[in-house]
């Protein structure tokens, strides 16, 4: 399976720039994000009781936790995206929603942006996460088995936490599991992703995980961001590693997350299954 897609030797740069161009493809992707911001700063406020739990030395090292009822119910830990150089994790507090409704814990973990970081710190970062989480979220009512999930750069996190011995399963939403194009569009001003860091971090070329992770995509997301889902779970199923292919009817890259966020959405249905 070739790491660029059929079209990309041909693709001038303008079309390799817009082909994971998320916002550009989303005409209110300025309004979507605005609201999300709104709603988690606005949960946030109401749920702060397990925030800033620092797990590392830099400003972004940091947790916040929304625990559940039962200390040892599943946790949810969600990894945001912003193509490693974007976003924050607060701005994604109000998804422990349908979490919360569904009786797990939700934890969202945050990590120093690039161009401050490179992409082998922010996996470490994740990794770090992970092992400060194992080690001390029964603290704060996180005791349960943690299903690792992430969007976007997130997904890609997601993939690689999977490897984590503290995560049972994952949940991968519109990821990247294939770093090459992103060498050769405008994100890589940012990243200075290196050949060894492409080869050492792209998921579709490290060692199969058998632990069940499940690969969603909005089925109206860029056709970049579809084939590499698709790529990915193609690959892992030809492994006979388990967890489902997820096409989100209609769902663009932003309105994805609310099959995430919603009570009894999609997305957390998934999940669930993946402990089953």
């Amino acid at each position: 399976m070739s790491p660029l897609p059929g079209f990309w030797a041909a693709a001038s740069q303008a079309e390799r720039d817009a082909a994971y161009d998320n916002a550009g493809a989303v005409d209110d992707s300025p309004a979507l994000i605005a609201e999300r911001n709104a709603a988690a700063a606005a949960f946030r406020a109401a749920h702060a009781g397990h925030l800033d739990l620092r797990f590392g030395d830099s400003e972004r090292e940091a947790w916040d936790i929304f625990p559940g009822r039962d200390p040892h119910a599943p946790c949810l830990v969600f990894i945001h995206g912003g193509y490693w150089q974007r976003n924050r994790r607060e701005d994604f507090a109000h998804l422990a929603e349908g979490a919360l409704a569904m009786g797990w814990s939700f934890a969202c973990n945050g990590y120093t942006l690039a161009p401050e970081a490179s992409l082998t710190r922010i996996a470490w970062q994740v990794q770090a996460a992970l092992d400060w989480l194992s080690a001390h979220g029964a603290e704060h009512g996180i005791a349960g088995p943690l299903v690792a999930s992430g969007w976007s750069a997130g997904g890609h996190l997601t993939a690689l936490a999977l490897e984590h011995p503290a995560v049972t399963a994952g949940l991968a939403i519109s990821g990247i599991f294939e770093l090459a194009p992103i060498r050769d569009t405008n994100l890589n001003a940012a990243l200075k992703l290196t050949e060894e860091q492409i080869a050492e971090l792209s998921p579709m070329r490290r060692p199969i995980v058998q632990k069940p992770l499940a690969i969603a995509y909005g089925s109206a997301e860029l056709p970049e961001l579809c084939r590499q889902s698709r790529d990915f779970h193609a690959l892992r199923s030809a492994a006979h590693a388990p967890g489902p292919l997820v096409p989100v009817p209609g769902a663009d890259h932003f309105r994805v997350l609310e099959a995430l966020r919603v009570p009894d959405g999609s997305l957390l249905r998934v999940a669930a299954t993946l402990l089953s």
